[in-house]
């Protein structure tokens, strides 16, 4: 067993990168005066982040870019402020004793009062889970990133739809015929079946490949607005599995990518303080894929980590 030593600076580096130091089956014990400090760092983190919904809970307002990750994914602001150290990390005892993990689900408790991920256990019950994502990641990661779709997937979604259907209320900034005239003159790309399976059904016949859950896995690439932005899912679905910075690192990323969504979306986002990226222009197309490489080089970064994370857990079986 690897001791750490207390300081909070080479505690947080030792955890972050354990994956590259450390053998699949070694564990690294962190004392609380590495991991406590990591522990409140993240809850800091996590009150910013989150800051804005847990004020408009109870008002009865919404905000569409905000928002739409509580509700898309259906994570809370308590699931992101819970710190996780991750696989083959044990957190020993503060002189109050044991860290508050050995009553969380999956942890275990030794005699000496450590807390660790009970890794056996948690394979047990999502080790089919673990597989998916590590697969569907490794997948997506092998592919070249592809930037030609301009984020036309959520015209898509309101292609000759009635406006008393739309999801959002946000008026349309170039009016329903200008609209759907955008859809018309481009081909339609996406790959990503979570955003095909919105397309209204005049829609659906015009994207260049039909996608399915099953495909998934064949045709998600790294240059797609909403893999990207589904790497918080992943990270999310791992638990405590995912380091918490790794898992705020994949929600600002969620939030970043939701921001282009939107405003590169049919819909007039000035309401909000944004501004359109107009895609149907040349230059609003270039501004687009300029910002689509920068979220996949994000993206490309925290994807390997989470591969990573599947891989150690894989080791252990």
């Amino acid at each position: 067993m690897t001791s750490a030593p207390s300081g909070p600076g080479r505690g947080a580096h030792t955890v972050r990168a354990r994956g590259l130091e450390q053998h699949p089956h070694e564990r690294l014990t962190l004392d609380p005066g590495a991991w406590m400090p990591l522990a409140s760092a993240h809850h800091d983190r996590a009150d910013a982040l989150t800051a804005g919904h847990r004020a408009r809970r109870g008002t009865g307002t919404r905000h569409p870019i905000d928002d739409f990750l509580y509700d898309y994914y259906g994570t809370k602001p308590s699931l992101l402020r819970r710190w996780h150290p991750g696989p083959g990390v044990v957190l020993a005892p503060s002189p109050d004793g044991p860290a508050q993990h050995g009553t969380w689900r999956w942890y275990t408790t030794d005699r000496d009062g450590s807390v660790g991920l009970d890794v056996d256990a948690f394979l047990a019950d999502r080790g089919d889970t673990v597989h998916y994502v590590r697969t569907l990641l490794a997948a997506t990661a092998s592919r070249p990133a592809r930037t030609a779709c301009f984020g036309l997937h959520e015209w898509a979604m309101v292609y000759h739809q009635d406006d008393a259907l739309r999801r959002h209320s946000l008026p349309l900034r170039l009016g329903r015929a200008g609209t759907d005239a955008v859809v018309d003159s481009h081909l339609i790309r996406c790959s990503h079946i979570d955003a095909y399976r919105f397309f209204t059904p005049d829609a659906v016949p015009l994207n260049r490949v039909v996608l399915t859950r099953q495909n998934q896995v064949e045709h998600e690439q790294p240059g797609c607005l909403h893999a990207n932005m589904d790497l918080f899912k992943w990270a999310s679905k791992l638990g405590p599995a995912v380091p918490g910075d790794l898992l705020l690192d994949c929600f600002e990323l969620a939030r970043d990518v939701r921001t282009l969504d939107m405003q590169a979306s049919p819909y007039d986002v000035s309401s909000l303080g944004e501004e359109a990226v107009a895609i149907e222009t040349p230059q609003g197309k270039d501004v687009y894929v300029a910002r689509q490489r920068q979220l996949a080089e994000r993206a490309a970064l925290l994807r390997e980590r989470l591969i990573g994370t599947g891989r150690e857990l894989e080791a252990t079986t």
